[in-house]
């Protein structure tokens, strides 16, 4: 019998019904739950190279249509979602995660949705599919560490709509803002709680910073993020995120852009990430105490690979726009305490309390007895919405695993501490300032990334040669002498990932 804790108050709607986790989904329990429930549609989902959510649908018409669908899947056009495969031989089979089924919230006809893996023409799955990448990079980890990684994401992203006179927007005063200061969180709300029943793990919402009026037409930025998940749930569940706040958006009759940045001079969007090291329910970064040593390894595996990393975490020209030097976002290469300057920040953990903000904030209480001590993270602040987020994650597990497995990453990491601003220590390595470099720089540590066959080496080719094509390595220069060239970048990659 299933513990009532897990099913009391879960917005899933599955969960609810079969009184049962997610992850013990089976496929008995989806066939039931779509004859019980009368859905008449299935679609099967899964991410192309583009990093978008695609969808084959299907009507339900038989028991037996719906089991073959469910166990062998379907095949799919390869070469029409990714680069790497090849259309003389471009059938693979995308066979669905009962785990990931949610009731699609949009639409008038009942439909139940799966995200799916991708499989080649041996039935193997395919090596250099993204979500596979980022299993084998989870599986090096715990082989070599006997540890594994958790993410939570950061989803930031700007909505547009004409100017309000009526309490107009503050430039860059978003932060935390509510109605009527704070515009279209009804739309921020309306996602989240579709997530939620969806089966995502959320932490909460709010407006950001970025809050500026052009042309006549209010951006507003938002921002959404998770709680911590093993890192292959991490990134089905922000794919997830960026298609739900489209089409909410597109509802309202509204543009949203996850684009890096569309306005020099205003905030830019990023996708952070934190992570966590976990040995079963231990979190292995906190003991009570702050850092504990496998954290500071793990910083430094994160700051020894953070140039590379930028190959699958900024993939368009205009994330090195928002990489630029003395803006929040980060440049150079460096940690700190709670210090938003530097790439790796170490957030405050509620670590050694004791109760005494309860009572002091509710009185009326007695003791508030033993206090968790599980929410300590170390968050990656380069990486945006441009990010290939399994391939990104895939990559951070590889640092982690490196920063914990290689001589000397305790002291790398000691000797890039900073408590100031890092933007005033020019000494410090700094992130590449465009696609081309980050390029390089794969290509220089793709030994990390090709051991343990996690990421195939035909990826990581043609992976740095699609970042070398932007031909953007002097793109600075070039929007000093050429003034309409933002507007056409901006165009371009205002609906990337």
């Amino acid at each position: 019998m299933i513990a009532t804790d897990v099913v009391a108050l879960n917005p899933n709607q599955l969960v609810r019904a079969l009184g049962k986790p997610a992850e013990e989904f089976t496929k008995a329990d989806i066939m039931a739950y779509i004859e019980d429930h009368d859905i008449r549609l299935l679609n099967l989902r899964y991410l192309g190279g583009d990093g978008r959510l695609k969808m084959l649908n299907f009507v339900i018409q038989s028991k037996a249509q719906l089991d073959r669908v469910l166990t062998m899947g379907e095949r799919v056009d390869g070469s029409s979602l990714f680069t790497f495969v090849d259309a003389t031989s471009s059938d693979l089979y995308v066979v669905p995660r009962f785990r990931t089924a949610f009731i699609n919230p949009f639409g008038d006809t009942p439909s139940l949705d799966l995200l799916c893996s991708f499989y080649d023409v041996t039935g193997q799955p395919l090596a250099s599919a993204p979500e596979h990448i980022l299993r084998k990079a989870q599986a090096s980890l715990t082989a070599a560490t006997g540890y594994t990684l958790e993410a939570l994401g950061e989803l930031e992203y700007y909505l547009f709509s004409p100017a309000e006179p009526l309490y107009p927007v503050v430039e860059q005063r978003g932060y935390h803002e509510a109605p009527p200061f704070s515009k279209w969180g009804e739309i921020r709300q309306e996602t989240l709680y579709h997530l939620a029943e969806m089966g995502c793990a959320l932490k909460y919402a709010h407006a950001e910073v970025g809050n500026f009026v052009a042309n006549g037409q209010q951006h507003v930025q938002h921002e959404i993020e998770f709680l911590p998940t093993p890192v292959n749930e991490a990134a089905d569940q922000m794919a997830l995120a960026k298609w739900v706040v489209r089409q909410v958006a597109y509802k309202y009759k509204l543009e949203v852009s996850f684009s890096p940045k569309i306005v020099v001079g205003q905030a830019g969007s990023g996708m952070h990430f934190h992570t966590r090291l976990m040995q079963g329910t231990t979190n292995v970064f906190s003991q009570g105490q702050g850092l504990t040593e496998e954290a500071r390894k793990v910083i430094g595996g994160y700051l020894s690979h953070a140039a590379s990393l930028t190959a699958f975490g900024n993939t368009v020209p205009t994330s090195f726009l928002r990489l630029v030097p003395h803006q929040e976002a980060p440049t150079a290469i460096c940690w700190g305490d709670r210090n938003r300057s530097t790439l790796v920040r170490v957030p405050l953990g509620w670590q050694n309390l004791d109760g005494s903000m309860f009572r002091d904030a509710n009185p009326q209480e007695g003791e508030v007895g033993d206090l968790p001590n599980d929410a300590q993270t170390v968050e990656l602040r380069s990486p945006d919405g441009s990010a290939n987020i399994h391939l990104l994650l895939a990559g951070i597990a590889v640092a982690a695993r490196e920063g914990l497995t290689t001589p000397g990453m305790l002291e790398y990491a000691e000797q890039r501490y900073v408590s100031g601003d890092a933007g005033q220590m020019p000494h410090l390595d700094q992130l590449p300032a465009s696609c081309y470099e980050s390029a390089l720089r794969l290509l220089e540590q793709r030994a990390s990334y090709e051991k343990d066959g996690v990421f195939p080496p035909g990826l990581i080719d043609s992976w740095a040669a699609r970042l070398m094509s932007y031909g953007d390595q002097d793109l600075r220069l070039q929007l000093l002498e050429r003034k309409d060239l933002l507007d056409e970048l901006v165009r371009r990659y205002f609906h990337i990932g």
